[in-house]
């Protein structure tokens, strides 16, 4: 049976953020007291994805390396892939084909945020689909800004449309996906939009097609946040400040997860300390290992 590996992509130039993101890899950026890319590797370790890929641009690599290096202290395998050109997010399957194998894969996108208490059930509900695809849908005021899905039944897609100027609904598809292993045969044989891309809705079509193609919805009480402009990322902060200060629990904290699954112990959250000496994350985690 195939087990689940996971992509992170984290390759993109995020010209919506200049000039800031000219010299920093926008999934490097802070969202409060944590990089970005703390966000969606979280969501890959809540499903118990442990075999992780990070496809980051060749001039960010060791950047990425420095903050999480293989993973060994976060009880995961991270290993690190280079997109030399944005070539749309399909081209991640492409770029990750001997990472992934013959094994099933998630994908989520490094500047996306998703936070709900029963976000794990949602994931594994995706992970027990052995065969075809499942996406996550949000229910936005702009769906036209998006691309939209149309449910049929709970869980199966009707349609899905990228960007359409009459939404038939308010579901926007987010930047979380889970495939089969088909996912990396079918990229080899798609053709680039007219921007010059692989388009990760001409995937989902082609799972659409065979009615193959299924939907998890983040209802009430679930947060998603796209980071794309100085705006979101605004947004973000705050969302994730206000949020941890009224629970007084860290979102996203990769050593927590880590250590409740049983993946780590304490003396690699010490380790972790050595180099995150001070500020309120390496507080959080002191108070950690103490409990």
């Amino acid at each position: 049976m195939s087990q689940y590996k996971g992509i992170v992509l984290a390759a993109g130039s995020a010209t919506r953020l200049f000039p800031t993101t000219l010299a920093v890899n926008k999934q490097l950026l802070p969202i409060y007291d944590k990089p970005m890319i703390f966000f969606s590797l979280s969501v890959l370790m809540l499903a118990d994805i442990r075999k992780i890929l990070i496809i980051v641009r060749e001039k960010d690599k060791k950047n990425f390396f420095e903050l999480l290096g293989n993973g060994k202290d976060l009880g995961v395998d991270i290993s690190y892939a280079i997109q030399k050109k944005p070539k749309g997010i399909a081209d991640a399957f492409k770029i990750g084909k001997n990472f992934i194998k013959k094994d099933n894969v998630a994908l989520v996108l490094g500047d996306n945020i998703f936070y709900g208490k029963n976000l794990s059930n949602l994931l594994f509900n995706a992970k027990k689909r052995r065969i075809g695809a499942t996406i996550f849908s949000f229910s936005v005021k702009d769906p036209e800004r998006f691309g939209v899905i149309e449910i049929k039944n709970k869980n199966k897609v009707l349609s899905i449309v990228e960007k359409p100027k009459k939404p038939k609904s308010n579901l926007a598809a987010t930047g979380l996906y889970f495939y089969d292993n088909r996912v990396v045969d079918i990229v080899k044989r798609l053709k680039p939009s007219k921007r010059g891309e692989l388009e990760i809705t001409d995937v989902n079509t082609t799972y659409l097609k065979n009615e193959e193609l299924f939907v998890e919805h983040l209802g009430k009480g679930f947060s998603w946040l796209d980071t794309g402009t100085s705006e979101t990322l605004l947004d973000a902060n705050n969302f994730i400040s206000t949020t941890q200060k009224n629970n007084k629990k860290q979102i996203a904290c990769l050593e927590e997860i880590a250590l409740k699954k049983k993946w780590i112990k304490k003396r690699n959250i010490e380790n972790r300390l050595k180099k995150l000496t001070k500020g309120s994350y390496s507080d959080y985690l002191r108070k950690l290992i103490k409990k």
